[in-house]
């Protein structure tokens, strides 16, 4: 049986939101219905004027913005007239005047499964605000893109929290929207309630749902892009190319000072121990139109996914970053802050979720095996599986959980 999204749900049964009141819609314009309607077209036939209020994530309500820290303006919508409202603006969080004619904040967003991705501090911060101001969460519940089994990435230090990463996952967290925030509600406390999906299953992948991806923010425009992007976000803290800038963002990864030839990628693959999981490392030459060495010619890769399933976009990204430094000849640098309203702290550092990143990329002992780079996964494991609303059994990046417990320090 094919997938049913919460949005979808709510769709074809209106009186699921009988008892929301008036609602305030969190969403963008990669919120669709499986007939590709826009979640405020459906709930608006769906609620009718208890629709009172929009509200837009980073990116902009119709996804048109960059780069983070671009922010969008508070406005009205054209076919509703009901106030649009930028969560990416001088407050992240609704406000009290915003909530002013909302008794159910409705969040319907497209996560990618990558703590990184702002989304979840979006889903977060309004938890807050429902919990401060006396409102309902609803969720209308979405697949996590890159499957729910497998987590990977480093849990979040909390000396390390930021708008990109507020509570302790990982990197890679395999939990639907709906998941997500019933784990964040474990620190929130708010009245929350989950639209579920109806015949997801956790080993799918996008690939398997039979529906067009719809970008989620320019960067993100094909399938592809999101199945590496958990691990390719991290060229984000660094003078590395992740494509910006050219029609692949976070498929092509490279820099003018990187060798011409097969050297990068043999000494990635090298790292990686012979090979790339899931993916084919292509030589490949680029020239950004923007962002990042904007109109130079950058040497690298292209990674092609021939096995989403497979891919282990971590360990790659983790390798990529490493031969660059190891390549670059002096040239390599880490990017300098600001970086999501964070104006002191080296942005790798918030990245990958660790004040100690930095030194772990450049230390002379380094490993891909090293457990500081999936570090916590096997608790965040057990703490996750209390909240999972669809039942599966989690695992590590490879499979096995024991070695990624956390230090005794």
């Amino acid at each position: 049986m094919k997938c049913v999204f919460g949005l979808d749900r709510l769709a074809a049964d209106a009186s699921i939101a009988k008892s929301w009141g008036r609602c305030g819609l969190v969403c963008n314009q990669a919120s669709v219905a499986a007939d590709l309607r826009p979640a405020w077209t459906v709930l608006s036939a769906s609620l009718g004027n208890r629709l009172t209020a929009l509200f837009g994530p980073q990116h902009g309500f119709y996804g048109t913005k960059q780069d983070n820290m671009i922010e969008t303006s508070h406005t009205k919508h054209d076919a509703f007239g009901v106030p649009l409202y930028s969560l990416y603006s001088e407050t992240r969080e609704p406000t009290a005047d915003m909530l002013s004619n909302v008794d159910t904040i409705v969040i319907d967003l497209q996560i990618v499964g990558c703590r990184i991705y702002t989304w979840k501090a979006t889903i977060a911060g309004c938890m807050r605000a429902a919990k401060k101001f006396g409102k309902r969460v609803v969720i209308l519940d979405r697949p996590n893109p890159v499957g729910g089994e497998i987590c990977e990435g480093r849990v979040l230090d909390m000396d390390s929290t930021s708008f990109v990463g507020e509570y302790p996952i990982p990197m890679r967290h395999a939990l639907t929207a709906g998941e997500a925030a019933r784990f964040f509600n474990t620190f929130i406390g708010c009245e929350l309630e989950v639209v579920e999906l109806k015949s997801w299953d956790p080993k799918s992948y996008w690939g398997d749902l039979e529906r067009p991806w719809v970008l989620t923010s320019p960067n993100l425009p094909t399938i592809d892009s999101v199945y590496v992007y958990p691990g390719t976000v991290i060229f984000e803290g660094t003078n590395i190319s992740e494509g910006r800038g050219t029609g692949l963002p976070f498929q092509f990864i490279g820099a003018p000072y990187l060798p011409e030839g097969s050297r990068y990628k043999e000494r990635v693959l090298q790292l990686l121990g012979g090979k790339a999981a899931g993916v084919f490392l292509r030589d490949a030459q680029f020239e950004p139109t923007a962002q990042k060495w904007m109109s130079k010619t950058c040497r690298g890769v292209q990674i092609h996914v021939t096995d989403c399933r497979a891919v282990r976009s971590l360990d790659l990204s983790i390798a990529l970053v490493r031969a660059a430094i190891e390549l670059g000849e002096g040239s390599f640098a880490w990017k300098e802050p600001p970086y999501e309203y964070d104006y002191k702290t080296m942005p790798m550092k918030l990245i990958y979720g660790s004040l100690k990143s930095d030194q772990k990329f450049m230390s002379n002992d380094f490993s891909i095996d090293d457990p500081f780079w999936h570090e916590g996964i096997a608790s965040y494991i057990e703490k996750a599986s209390n909240i999972l609303i669809y039942p599966r059994k989690l695992s590590g990046p490879r499979g096995l959980v024991s070695r990624f417990r956390p230090s005794a320090l």
